[in-house]
């Protein structure tokens, strides 16, 4: 690769990373081809963007980023490729599943949130964090669970109270 090609793909990388909040640091070496489609097109589906990078150009375009990678830097080793994606639990999701038939990608290191997460002991963890929407669907659950007590208990009350009345009105 020529330098220029080197400088455009930093640039590349740099953009993309300031651009995403959530970037899995995962390695998927020795995948055959037929496999490697297959986690290719899962990734399509699932949104998340898969780049088989060189450790030195992404090291370079972290540290131009803008953003604290230095707890990742330890996971820039051997073959390397990168999962982004705009739902924080997502990329986890998609290597639990695809794990059930293979045994890679492993995950090296996560960036979430402004979290670092280190080694593929941290895979069950970030499947669990909850992505922005179920964080909304369960507030908006919450705040709407006590007006729904009250309107069914008004209609309930509602209820009895013609009850009666239609009872009094008939002796």
């Amino acid at each position: 690769m020529r330098k220029e090609e080197k400088s455009q793909l930093i640039d590349t990388l740099t953009e993309q990373l300031s651009n995403s909040n959530n970037i899995y640091i995962t390695d998927i070496s020795n995948l055959n081809v037929e496999v490697t489609s297959k986690l290719r097109r899962l990734c399509f589906k699932k949104d998340v963007k898969l780049i088989v990078v060189k450790n030195t150009l992404l090291r370079k375009a972290m540290e131009r980023s803008g953003k604290d990678f230095s707890p990742l830097y330890g996971a820039l080793k051997g073959a390397t490729s990168i999962m982004l994606s705009e739902v924080n639990n997502g990329p986890a999701k998609l290597i639990k599943e695809f794990r059930k038939s293979s045994d890679k990608p492993i995950l090296k290191g996560a960036y979430v949130e402004e979290m670092s997460f280190m080694g593929d002991q941290s895979l069950d963890m970030l499947v669990n964090i909850k992505s922005k929407n179920e964080l909304i669907a369960d507030i908006i659950l919450a705040l709407k669970s006590p007006a729904i007590n009250v309107v069914s208990a008004l209609q309930s009350g509602g209820h009895k109270l013609s009850g009666v009345l239609k009872t009094l009105s008939e002796r």
